[in-house]
């Protein structure tokens, strides 16, 4: 493909195809280690056959490229996706203006790895991550993972799993910048936030957009390892409290965690925003729905 757009030049073009690339062999495996502790489960709790992922392909409907849907129903874990997209398409003028180097030329590649999992127990926290690569006339990195546990003894700074998390993205970023962690911290308790509710959704993790240090192999580097620190953490975490029993009132906690989760995702989430505005597939960019919820 040759064209004089700096987005869809041949080098942008090898990158976007790295970053792709990358993505879908996390999925592969973020896929394996769901299904692995789904099996490891123990039946006096979890009394159902393990799950298995449903991996649907799906083509973009607007532009070129497409993805591959991860989805999951399971005994451990009541609903996950993992899910994988890459596109080369244009946005409408209106997310043109919201774009960096989307007022020079509207066409754009990119490529993702987007994944949410909701457990049945309420004793095993809902976690979100995240990576891509997006490129208009300028390109960047962006992404992040953070934590959200149910419970409320749970849900502080001096947690174990909220301190063995946030240890994992410290990792991840301090190699890079040790400014990174204390900044992309910050940004994901700002972001993760429900102002109506005046609380942050979970207890954090890192969030970072934009994402351009003039490095290319440097910022692929880094959003590579915040996919390895969560493949590595979060089975931890999984582990740690799957074996652990829940009564009616934990549940009922869960549940209404959960709707504070629907109501940032369809209010405030900009994933979710730009999914939907440029001709994304609507079972992945839903899939974050948790499948039960209450609100009281």
């Amino acid at each position: 493909m040759t064209t004089t757009s700096s987005n869809l030049s041949p080098e942008i073009l090898a990158r976007r195809d790295r970053a792709k690339a990358w993505f879908e062999s996390l999925q592969t495996r973020i896929v394996a280690t769901l299904e692995q502790l789904e099996d490891e489960a123990p039946s006096e709790l979890y009394p159902d056959p393990p799950g298995r992922f449903d991996l649907r392909p799906w083509t973009r409907e607007t532009g070129t490229g497409g993805g591959v849907g991860g989805h999951f129903r399971g005994r451990l874990f009541e609903k996950a996706g993992v899910h994988t997209s890459a596109a080369t398409a244009k946005f409408s003028p209106e997310m043109a203006k919201t774009m960096p180097g989307a007022e020079v030329d509207p066409s754009y590649v990119s490529a993702s790895i987007s994944l949410i999992v909701h457990p049945r127990s309420p004793r095993v926290p809902t976690v979100h991550m995240n990576t891509r690569f997006l490129s208009t006339a300028e390109s960047w990195f962006g992404g992040g993972a953070d934590l959200t546990p149910m419970l409320d003894e749970q849900r502080t700074q001096e947690a174990d799993d909220t301190v063995l998390f946030h240890k994992a993205m410290q990792d991840a970023c301090d190699p890079f910048d040790p400014d990174w962690y204390g900044k992309y911290k910050a940004w994901c308790e700002e972001y993760f936030f429900l102002p109506h509710r005046g609380e942050m959704r979970g207890v954090g993790g890192i969030f970072y957009d934009r994402h351009n240090t003039g490095d290319f192999e440097k910022d692929f580097a880094f959003t590579r390892a915040v996919g390895e620190a969560f493949l590595d953490v979060y089975p931890k975490i999984v582990r740690h409290h799957m074996d652990e029993p829940w009564d009616d009132a934990d549940r009922a906690q869960q549940l209404v965690r959960r709707g504070r989760y629907v109501e940032f995702n369809l209010l405030y989430d900009r994933g979710t925003m730009f999914g939907l505005k440029a001709g994304g597939n609507i079972e992945t960019i839903l899939s974050s729905m948790p499948p039960l919820v209450a609100w009281t």
